[in-house]
């Protein structure tokens, strides 16, 4: 099938023609074939121009194209042919440049349908299962779901599953849910398949009406009037008057005519797509696709963003986060036989727990006899010994020992999943498991902040607990937690009069926040077509902080388009008083538009300059790379230094002392190179980049405390080599050790927020 033809593009290349062909004929001593020529390229131009006003007019504007429908007409009444052909090729022009700026603006539902199947399982009386179309299932029927799918209408559990609600509710870790609890429909079966009793059909569920919110907040959205129509507004009507009073005054239709000319709104538009569409180019060359110049300018004008919380200001699925042990139990075996047997298991903690123990380098064991319980966990044989991983109620002992108290009290702390891991029936750990925060979100905030958004917002369907936790840690202004996606979109719409709004999210719930703002981002790093389609802005990289680098690169093309802008328009307007009064001709006037053009389009080209981003490049990005994988290696053995100080005690004071030696060593061997690694060869780097007076002596700092506590801590352990350790060398122990731990656990954040996100991506 052949291509669509650009109608813009053939009247680019038609007037282009027309105004060539004709310069040729005048050039040859054919004037009367010139005039034809010209005559019919304005002919062209005027149709067009006629056809833009009338669709502006249909929408309530009055477009910068009016005055061009009169200059047009002006020149094919006093036979300025030339002066016509003229206008006509720079409106041309301009309109094209205009298409490219708009790009792909339109929302679509076309993702946000399609997720939903089109037939559903359905279980006879028998016990077959027959495939149907998903408009044929009413209430009442049993529909099967298997693992992967989607729900497809809202219903009744028959069986215990594991469900993914992230897509409507923001709960980033899966769901236990039983016999008898209701499901929504959108929700992903991430364990066994499981029978389903329908409530409702398809068109009466929960994802029919998300579907249905998006397409009534796009017909709700309030028009964006563009800078264009702005200048347009005052515009037109002046340059009306002022070419009628030229006229009225010397009775010279040829001065209205050179003033229609002049006044030809060329800098609106040619100069402004041209500062736009760089804007546009800068963003995507960051990983940030701007679907269209309206797009653009509504984004710089932001003051409120709201973001929600799985997937956008978190990672979006579970990590582990901290392995603890009973006394004497090494947190690397636990961690290994758990691993070990979460192999057989297709549960997304599981799934984290066996990428943790790799993440680690640990050897892992083929497990046997495995037995998984729904809602529970998993047992099974690991290397000939009965392990068990799985929630906290099922393998929970009748008497806590203190080690597991505070392994729960730090679970509610931090709002962790806890795991057990038992060995021949008994607990010997504990795993925590959190969805964590973006290492590069805290740094965004900030630069948003310092772009010029004046409120940040989270909403979020997850508990409240959880994003009160990410609040704090961002500095966020205010939290909305446990909130449907009728609700963002209310909060969306209540923020509006504090100032432009822009939402930020991923997932199916916010797909109608996204169309309700004036600026919708989708993170399309991992594949979130639904809530990209309903966005303005999509991000294709998975970094959050490249939203502040698009609104910066947003805030400096508008304010260039306005110079630009301004700067022809100003020019424009002194020219149309040289006419006024009888200095420039109809044609002498359209060249000297044609000089106004290239001063403020060379103008607008400033835009196409790079932002520069403070970045590290070349062989100091692979040295930066190296370390930060040496950093990310490191980093779970961190835990270790607090487990082995919480397990000091005056009982067992020389196993104690033992493991704080076996510890010392790790950080004599393998941290402290790291760091000095870092201090001689990626701080020098950073320093340059980020420019100023000592921009990393915080950090330095940092270094300095931790070699200090590290060389105090083996002081103290070469003075217990002649005597046995007493209550107070313990305690100087735990001070040293927890002393080191948080020193530590800040360092190694600040460098993953303020230093690594620096480091530019190696192809």
């Amino acid at each position: 099938m052949a291509a669509r033809l650009n109608p813009r593009l053939v009247l680019l290349v038609a007037v282009s023609t027309g105004l060539a062909g004709g310069c040729l004929a005048w050039v040859v001593s054919d004037p009367s074939v010139a005039a034809v020529a010209w005559a019919a390229t304005s002919v062209l131009g005027l149709v067009a121009s006629v056809v833009w006003v009338w669709a502006s007019l249909s929408k309530g504007r009055i477009g910068a194209d009016v005055v061009a429908v009169l200059a047009l007409l002006g020149a094919l009444w006093t036979g300025e042919y030339l002066a016509g052909a003229i206008v006509a090729l720079m409106l041309a022009t301009g309109r094209m440049l205009e298409s490219w700026a708009e790009g792909r603006s339109r929302r679509e539902l076309t993702a946000l349908v399609n997720r939903v199947p089109r037939t559903a399982h359905r279980l006879r009386p028998d016990g077959d299962v027959e495939v149907v179309p998903l408009t044929d299932v009413v209430a009442g029927d049993q529909i099967l779901v298997r693992t992967g799918e989607v729900v497809p209408v809202d219903g009744v559990l028959v069986a215990p599953t594991v469900l993914d609600e992230s897509a409507l509710t923001g709960e980033a870790m899966p769901v236990d849910r039983t016999a008898g609890d209701l499901v929504s429909s959108g929700v992903v079966v991430s364990g066994s398949p499981v029978p389903l009793r329908a409530l409702r059909t398809a068109a009466d569920s929960t994802y029919a009406g998300i579907v249905r919110l998006v397409e009534e907040a796009q017909a709700s959205s309030a028009p964006f009037v563009r800078m264009a129509d702005r200048f347009a507004a005052w515009f037109v009507p002046f340059t009306v008057l002022l070419a009628g009073g030229a006229w009225a005054w010397s009775g010279d239709p040829n001065r209205a005519v050179a003033v229609l000319v002049v006044a030809t709104p060329c800098p609106l538009i040619l100069a402004a797509p041209v500062a736009l569409v760089a804007g546009m180019a800068q963003s995507a060359r960051r990983g940030v696709v701007i679907k269209g110049g309206a797009a653009l300018e509504r984004l710089a004008l932001g003051r409120v963003v709201l973001f929600d919380k799985t997937g956008t200001l978190t990672a979006g699925r579970p990590e582990l986060a901290q392995v603890i042990t009973a006394p004497g139990v090494d947190p690397a075996s636990v961690l290994g036989l758990a691993a070990s047997l979460d192999q057989a298991s297709p549960h997304v903690l599981a799934a984290a727990v066996v990428a943790a123990a790799r993440g680690r380098g640990l050897d892992l064991w083929t497990p046997q006899d495995v037995v998984e319980l729904g809602g529970h966990g998993v047992s099974g044989s690991v290397n000939g010994n009965s392990v068990s991983v799985g929630k906290f109620a099922w393998l929970a002992p009748a008497e806590r020992p203190e080690w597991l108290r505070r392994a729960v009290a730090r679970s509610e702390v931090e709002s962790a999943v806890l795991v057990l891991v038992t060995l021949e029936g008994d607990v010997i750990g504990a795993l925590l498991l959190v969805d964590p925060l973006r290492q590069d979100a805290p740094r965004m905030v900030r630069a948003l902040r310092g772009a010029g958004i004046r409120r940040v917002v989270l909403v979020t369907g997850d508990r409240a607990e959880v994003a009160e936790t990410i609040g704090h840690a961002l500095d966020i202004d205010e939290v909305f937690a446990e909130r449907l996606p009728d609700e963002k979109l209310a909060i969306v719409r209540g923020e509006r009069p504090r100032g432009s709004t822009v939402f930020v999210g991923d997932g199916v719930n916010d797909a109608p926040a996204l169309a309700a703002a004036d600026v919708g981002v989708a993170l399309a790093g991992r594949g979130a077509t639904a809530s990209s389609e309903a966005a303005d802005v999509v991000l294709l990289v998975d970094r959050i902080d490249r939203l502040a680098e698009a609104m910066v690169i947003a805030r400096r093309s508008r304010r260039i388009a306005w110079q630009s802008v301004t700067l022809g328009m100003g020019l424009s307007l002194a020219a149309m008083g040289a006419a006024a009064i009888g200095l420039l001709t109809a044609v002498v006037g359209a060249l000297l538009q044609e000089v106004i053009d290239v001063v403020a389009i060379l103008n607008a080209l400033r835009a196409a300059r790079p932002v520069r981003a403070p970045t590290v490049r070349g062989e100091p990005a692979v040295m930066g790379r190296r370390l930060m994988a040496e950093h990310l290696a490191l980093k779970p053995s961190l835990e270790r230094i607090r487990s082995i100080a919480d397990g000091l005690d005056d009982d067992h004071p020389q196993r104690g002392v033992a493991e704080v030696r076996q510890l010392h060593r790790w950080l004599v061997d393998d941290l402290l190179p790291h760091e000095i690694a870092e201090e001689q060869q990626l701080y020098p780097a950073m320093a340059e980049v980020l420019g100023g007076s000592d921009p990393t002596g915080a950090m330095s700092r940092a270094h300095t405390e931790i070699l200090h506590l590290v060389r105090r801590l083996g002081l103290v352990l070469d003075d217990l080599a002649n005597h046995e350790a007493s209550a107070s060398d313990l305690t100087e122990l735990r001070r040293l050790l927890y002393g080191l731990h948080a020193v530590l656990l800040l360092h190694f954040a600040q460098e993953e927020e303020g230093m690594f996100p620096l480091i530019e991506e190696l192809g």
